[in-house]
């Protein structure tokens, strides 16, 4: 009996050892696939980020795959994203203990606290502008906080010291007037909403055909009934990057950096709102590729100039403002003046921000006169909410 006790033991010991290195064999031939060769589309590599800002206020520097040469652990020091699992890393950026962490991570269902990237143009006299968009979003927010700033030369120095652009996979870009009524780690969980072909976000242009621009103006093809409006877009850089798009070019598919130029050639006459105007094209081409938020993800006085159009907003609150034309800085819209004002004169002093709201809604009560004023409530509704969120989170989320 002990003898066949032996066997059945040296078996089992024996048949462990053969995972282990069945499993060892998996992990170099996907890393041998993933890092490269072949020629295929799919097998372009992904650029990552490493490090990075660990605050909204105070950013880092960020370091790429070749600033730790030679480290073991270095792909613990990964950003990875929700379609990235560690077993898809390249080759040439980390080795086995990959695999092994991924097989641990994962079945423990542990995963890393991951940055939201948030990215702004910022020209002309729109510091001021960039600069309460920012704070908007510092103040609800509770995630870490990455910003990717693209500034003119004379800009430069009043964002030194926030944070430093390098390549990321996911992305949340908005124009200088945008304002975040709601913390961006909602807008950020909607990537894990994109299907296998959507690689960006974005709202409709309109929800009223009949005060649509592109459907009554365009002379260009555009995305849907109405378009899309690029004031805030999320985008999975990584498929991005790795999509070929149709077009009407060529029979051939291009990638985004080899489309972008050829389109603003064949249409420059004709396009009006530069490179939201591209977008709508590309995606006219490609709509698989879009996943299309609610108008409450980015409101703006199109919504509310000639009546209420914004279903969603009514219902819960208007989560993104973007305060296009310039009505931030006259007196065509004062219901989203009133927001903006109210935000930039706001400093992240706990007492500040709970203290806004009253005052706040006295201007808006004063907005009545305009149709966007009428419906002043659908515009402290969320900021409500946000400011009550913050204080009833533990004080080192804040």
């Amino acid at each position: 009996m002990r003898r066949y006790l032996r066997v059945v033991v040296l078996c089992l010991a024996c048949g462990f050892c053969s995972l282990l290195y069945a499993f060892s064999q998996l992990a170099v031939s996907l890393e041998e696939g993933a890092g490269g060769g072949g020629g295929k589309p799919q097998a372009a590599a992904a650029s990552w980020l490493a490090g990075g800002g660990r605050g909204g206020a105070r950013g880092v520097g960020s370091a790429g795959p070749a600033a730790h040469p030679g480290r073991s652990d270095r792909c613990k020091d990964f950003s990875l994203c929700y379609w990235n699992p560690y077993w898809m890393l390249p080759s040439d950026v980390c080795g086995m203990n990959c695999f092994w962490e991924a097989a641990f991570r994962y079945s423990l269902n542990v995963q890393p606290i991951q940055r939201m990237h948030l990215a702004v143009v910022a020209c002309g006299e729109r510091l001021e502008e960039t600069v309460t968009m920012l704070k908007s979003a510092i103040i609800f927010s509770i995630r870490p906080l990455q910003f990717h700033i693209f500034a003119e030369d004379q800009l430069h120095d009043s964002f030194k010291g926030i944070l430093i652009l390098k390549e990321v996979d996911s992305l949340l870009y908005v124009d200088t007037d945008i304002l975040f009524l709601r913390p961006v780690d909602d807008i950020w969980s909607l990537l894990k909403k994109f299907n296998s072909t959507q690689i960006a976000a974005m709202a409709p242009e309109h929800e009223e055909p009949r005060i649509g621009w592109y459907n009554r103006f365009a002379r260009h093809p555009y995305y849907g009934k109405t378009g899309v409006n690029s004031g805030v877009m999320l985008m999975n850089m990584t498929r991005m990057r790795r999509k070929y798009f149709k077009n009407d070019m060529t029979t051939v598919r291009l990638r985004w950096g080899d489309i972008l130029m050829p389109l603003l050639k064949k249409y420059k006459l004709n396009i009006t709102w530069g490179d939201q105007d591209l977008l709508n094209i590309i995606f006219f081409h490609n709509p698989e590729s879009l996943f299309v938020f609610p108008c409450q993800w980015n409101y703006r006085p199109d919504h509310c100039i000639y009546g209420s159009n914004c279903q969603e907003a009514e219902e819960e609150g208007i989560f993104i403002l973007h305060g296009n034309r310039g009505v931030y800085h006259d007196d065509k819209q004062p219901a989203f003046r009133a927001i903006y004002e109210a935000l930039r004169n706001c400093s992240f002093k706990d007492d500040n921000i709970r203290s806004l709201l009253k005052p706040l809604e006295l201007e808006l009560q004063k907005t009545v006169h305009t149709y966007c004023g009428k419906i002043y409530k659908i515009f402290i509704k969320q900021l409500t909410k946000s400011i009550q969120d913050r204080y009833d989170r533990p004080p080192k989320e804040r």
